[in-house]
């Protein structure tokens, strides 16, 4: 059954239980009105019946004729109200009832008549009056008692009853509610094992179970997917791979072809002008040809550094001894580019685990980018600190240069992507980002046109040492 269908089903049945609810309680609310209303009348006959009882006293006490006068109107006032009232009398306590009132006021105005037209005292026509007069009342005494019972009988039954429907419906509802979110939720999680087994490359199918609702239909729709991804996954990664050589054969393809002319041009000026040569100028010569050779080979290792990055080897180091080897390494050509450096390195800072030569090489590529970003020269900065919130070391470099273009930023890691034209390979800081996430950290770049640039490499903190500040 559908999930939709099973809702409907459990809607229907906790309205029809409300709907029952509501018969009851209106049945119940009209009982109790009228038999409230039959109180209401039985109050006020009580109370006329006590005044007739009160009369009946005042004739055998004072042998007052009007006393019996003013209990036969009274009567008749109470005839007339049962007549009138006799439908919701009848409701409330019976025809039964009814008619056993009626008779009971009806002998009591026969003793009435009989005791006007002669009741000596201690008659039998005054014995028979106070019988009758004793009977009425508390017949309609006891049924008016008995009405206000069933009254909170009532009341106390509906109260019971509509706490019994609520529990069903509550319960219903709990039931159904959990029943349909076990159904969803079993089948969100097949679903998902499905998603991430896809996201890691294993596209297996999941079990249908023969329920036949909508997540069902999901499920069969989810298996599909997978079968199709499985089937195009070579094709796939064939695409890919294919897309990655286009890139690589095109990178080398340009970086190449400078030295590869330069040589070519070398080697036939060395031919044509070899007689005429000395030993020194053929040196000379050579030496040339081994520069270039010698960019050539730091071309390829770069190439074979982004496709192939070693696992770093890590081990607890001072960043901030790393930096210092990697500034012995470039001060030189700081110097002959009249760059000053500026170096803020915080002390005691909690060690790192890192690769120290990766993380040199990713150093020395950050400042010789930063020194060639300022031929005439300029100032770099490099700071350390660490970030107690996010437990990181923090490295920035900064220098004072031409900046780099807002719609280069997003590009600066991509392989073969280089400001530089034909002076740069495009691959520095592609390699210099591979290192950085093989070792669980981060680089970032933040620059602008004529106000420099600044990179920002952050390290997880060694926490297992002491941290101070």
């Amino acid at each position: 059954m559908k999930i939709e269908q099973r809702i409907i089903i459990s809607n229907v049945f906790n309205v029809g239980l409300m709907v029952l609810i509501g018969v009851l309680a209106y049945q119940a609310l009209n009982l109790m009105l009228t038999k409230l209303r039959f109180v209401e009348i039985a109050d006020d006959l009580n109370a006329s019946f006590l005044e007739m009882r009160l009369s009946e006293k005042n004739f055998f006490l004072y042998k007052d004729p009007k006393a019996l006068s003013d209990i036969k109107e009274k009567i008749k006032a109470a005839q007339a109200t049962v007549y009138l009232e006799r439908y919701d009398i009848a409701r409330a306590v019976g025809q039964g009832n009814l008619g056993r009132m009626s008779r009971n006021i009806g002998d009591y105005s026969k003793a009435i008549d009989e005791a006007m037209k002669s009741c000596p005292p201690g008659g039998t026509c005054e014995a028979a009056l106070r019988a009758r007069g004793k009977d009425l009342r508390e017949f309609s005494e006891t049924i008016t008692r008995l009405e206000r019972a069933r009254v909170g009988d009532i009341i106390s039954a509906s109260k019971t009853a509509m706490l019994f429907f609520l529990i069903v419906i509550i319960l219903s509802a709990i039931a159904v509610s959990h029943k349909v979110s076990q159904d969803i939720v079993r089948s969100l999680r097949k679903i998902e094992g499905l998603a991430k087994s896809i996201a890691g490359g294993n596209f297996h199918q999941i079990e249908k179970a023969e329920s036949d609702d909508e997540l069902d239909s999901v499920i069969e729709a989810v298996n599909s997917m997978s079968a199709e991804l499985k089937n195009r996954e070579e094709e796939l990664l064939q695409s890919k791979k294919l897309a990655s050589m286009g890139i690589l054969t095109a990178g080398v393809a340009h970086e190449i072809t400078n030295p590869v002319n330069n040589i070519s041009m070398i080697a036939q000026t060395y031919a044509e002008v070899y007689d005429s040569m000395d030993r020194r100028d053929r040196i000379e010569f050579m030496k040339k040809v081994e520069l270039e050779a010698d960019r050539i080979r730091d071309i390829v290792k770069n190439l074979l550094n982004f496709s192939k990055p070693k696992k770093a080897d890590l081990k607890e180091s001072d960043i901030n001894d790393v930096i210092r080897d990697s500034m012995k390494l470039v001060q030189n050509m700081l110097d002959i580019n009249k760059i000053e450096v500026k170096l803020d390195l915080k002390k005691k800072l909690p060690p790192v685990f890192i690769d120290e030569p990766q993380i040199q090489q990713v150093l020395v590529n950050l400042i010789v980018n930063a020194a060639q970003a300022m031929p005439e020269g300029g100032w770099l900065n490099i700071s350390s600190k660490f970030d107690k919130e996010k437990g990181q070391v923090r490295i920035c470099v900064s220098d004072t240069g031409m900046g780099i273009p807002p719609e280069y930023i997003p590009h600066v890691f991509d392989p073969f992507f280089s400001t530089k034209g034909v002076g740069g390979t495009g691959l520095g800081l592609s390699v210099s980002y591979g290192i950085i996430k093989n070792h669980n950290g981060s680089i970032r770049v933040d620059s602008g046109i004529g106000t420099g640039t600044t990179f920002v490499v952050e390290f997880p903190a060694n926490w297992k040492s002491e941290v101070l500040n």
